[in-house]
């Protein structure tokens, strides 16, 4: 893609940042439902069970929406950011400078051994993450929750904010799902908000976005969206990776908060 020119073209500073932030908000909400209830129960839940100077770990942390709320909410958490997106790295790094120390953003596939020597050892208290792994095959997502699993001390926690779709044995529940998406996303394009695509567009008006379009695309060329995992492959794979209570803390429709225990 080529970068735009003239007047189109625009810094990437921390106040621009922060709109492509605001602009994910709201195309994120054409395609999640309540999403903001979902993070509302995540933050719940750290507020209940976690230390008040908690480390959070942010599992595909795209452009840093889960770290911008948690640390907004929680004055003495700290976040460690990882996403293999190099557009949504820039800008969660520049969106969640306004947290100097108490931030952190790197590069890490989770689909690669290892991908955990980012923490570089430190303690982690909970791990949250929303929309994201569903883009891993069940092996691979097999073997991202056991690595958290080794990760957590006994008593942190994990949440996963994700759509787990019925499948064919609840036809009718799957049925009003899919016709309630397609309802929302009408109502919020319609309404203003960017499509998925549109916010790749948005973003490429920033030349150092735009210039890490291509790398992107090579990322991610040979990685194909899986079938989708019920909740009790979700539940079953956790169990399975060593946590010792896996449940839910919100749903709507099709739409959860799992939560699981170390």
């Amino acid at each position: 893609m080529t970068p735009p020119t003239g007047t189109d073209v625009v810094e990437l500073d921390q106040s621009a940042a922060r709109r492509l932030l605001d602009l994910w908000d709201e195309q994120q909400s054409a395609y999640v439902a309540h999403r903001d209830l979902r993070f509302d129960a995540m933050a719940d839940v750290v507020r209940l069970h976690c230390p008040e100077d908690l480390t959070i770990l942010d599992l595909a942390c795209g452009p840093g929406a889960i770290s911008d709320r948690m640390l907004a909410e929680f004055p003495r958490a700290t976040s460690v950011a990882v996403d293999y997106d190099p557009i949504l790295l820039q800008v969660a790094r520049r969106a969640l400078d306004r947290y100097t120390a108490r931030a952190e953003v790197h590069d890490v596939d989770l689909v690669v051994d290892g991908w955990e020597e980012a923490l570089t050892g430190r303690r982690v208290d909970a791990v949250l993450t929303s929309t994201a792994l569903h883009w891993l095959a069940p092996e691979q997502l097999l073997r991202v929750y056991t690595t958290v699993a080794r990760l957590l001390p006994a008593g942190g926690v994990l949440l996963n904010a994700d759509h787990l779709r019925y499948d064919e044995s609840a036809p009718t529940l799957r049925d009003i799902a899919g016709r309630h998406d397609a309802q929302v996303q009408q109502e919020t394009f319609a309404a203003g908000a960017l499509t998925y695509s549109a916010w790749y567009a948005e973003a490429a008006r920033h030349p150092e976005l735009a210039g890490l379009t291509a790398e992107r695309d090579r990322r991610f060329a040979d990685r194909p969206p899986p079938a989708p995992a019920s909740l009790e492959f979700h539940l079953a794979a956790l169990r399975a990776a060593g946590f010792a209570e896996a449940g839910t803390v919100w749903q709507y429709l099709d739409d959860y908060v799992v939560f699981t225990r170390r």
